[in-house]
Order: C-alpha cells, then structure tokens, then sequence
C-alpha cells in the first residue's frame, strides 16, 4: 500500500468516526492505542529493575507463571500487579510508570488513534481511556486503570476497581454515568464493552474478537498500513 493510499485511509477513518459525534468514547488501550502490552511489559520492567523488593518480585514472578498456564483468571492477575506495590509510596510508582511508559511504549502509540482521541475531545466528546493521559491529553478522572486505595500517600492492597472484562462497563457507568455512544477495543476482554456502545469498533483486533466483530457488524480498523478491512 502506497503512502499516499495509507494517509487516506487513516483520514477517512478518523473522520468517519468525527462524524458520528459520539458524546461518550471509551478506549481500551494495548493493542488499540498503541502496540504491544503495556501491563505485561511494565510488569517485567518494574521486576528486572527492581521497583519491587526482591521477595516480591520473586512470589510475582511464580504467580504470573501460573497465570499464563491458565491457573489465575485475567482480573485476578491484573489486581495482583497492583496490589504488589503496597506499602510504596504512591508517587513513587506512578513515576516509575510515567518513566517507563516513556521510554518503551509511547513511540508505539499509532498516531492515527491518538490524533482521534484528541480530536473527539476537542469536538466537546467525554473520552474515556484507560491509561497515558498525558499522551492523549485527557483528564485525569477519566482514566479507568486498575486502582487500589491509598492510605497515607502509600499503596494498600484494597483493590477499588479491576477494568477488564465486564468490568469495563462497570467502571464506564460509575465515571462517566452515561450511556457510551463508541467504544474501541482489541480482543475478547473489551467485548462486553464495545456490546453496549452504539457504534462499536475492533481496531487491530485479535482473531476472536475479529470474528465476533464481523458476525455482529461492529466497525473494524487495522492502524499502519496493512490495508485490512
């Protein structure tokens, strides 16, 4: 696919969804915004740096193994990557993951979708997204990653909110307390989800929810220059 031929499809992407002029968007973000996991890859990174003391790092690694073998469901993994950081300072981890994000994750946005996000809320659009704000310059309030209760500016292991799942649209309502106009998410665990959005989208989706999307109709997006449809 030319270059050319790429930036018009990226345009009338953009500007098909613009047209729509959905009051509330919500984005799931790995493999939708950017490429890669960023959960996955942040929680190997805080590991080898040793963010998290070494007793810890070691009982984490053991579990995830056990989650990759399919022994820990998905929501209860993603809890447990936050809930290790307690009794750390708050600030502490959040710059580890700004810094982190920075220098492995950010180059991997797809500047398609960030230029959409950007453009939805400029539009006046309620955007909803679940990490990296300052990349998409959205509030604070309105990112929903997993969160824990901070006592004391520490981290404690009272797990407030995990949004995978079905739990997505549980913690959409509790925000934003609207009903969702578009969603866009990359793989099974942003079904439930993109089923209660009026304008649904797969981008860059993995081959289940690829073949979910098409047997419903759901809108579909491959960012870069793969020319899929």
């Amino acid at each position: 696919m030319s270059t050319s031929t790429a930036t018009d499809r990226t345009q009338a992407f953009v500007e098909s969804i613009l047209r729509l002029e959905p009051r509330v968007a919500a984005f799931d973000c790995d493999g939708t915004l950017w490429s890669g996991d960023a959960g996955e890859s942040f929680f190997a990174w805080e590991l080898e740096e040793k963010v998290v003391a070494d007793d810890i790092a070691d009982s984490m690694r053991a579990r995830y193994a056990e989650y990759r073998a399919g022994r820990v469901p998905e929501d209860v993994m993603c809890g447990e990557m936050v809930t290790m950081h307690r009794n750390m300072i708050e600030a502490d981890v959040q710059r580890a993951a700004t810094r982190f994000f920075d220098l492995k994750i950010a180059e991997q946005i797809f500047p398609e979708m960030r230029s959409l996000v950007r453009q939805l809320a400029a539009q006046g659009c309620d955007v909803v997204i679940r990490a990296a704000m300052r990349h998409f310059g959205i509030a604070r309030d309105h990112v929903l990653a997993a969160s824990v209760a901070i006592d004391h500016m520490r981290v404690t292991d009272r797990l407030l909110r995990i949004p995978s799942g079905d739990g997505k649209p549980k913690a959409i309502r509790e925000v934003v307390r609207k009903d969702l106009d578009a969603a866009f998410g990359n793989s099974r665990w942003d079904a439930d989800m993109l089923a209660i959005a009026r304008h649904p989208f797969a981008i860059n989706p993995n081959p289940d929810l690829e073949a979910m999307a098409r047997e419903r109709g759901w809108g579909l997006y491959f960012p870069g220059t793969t020319g899929r449809e």
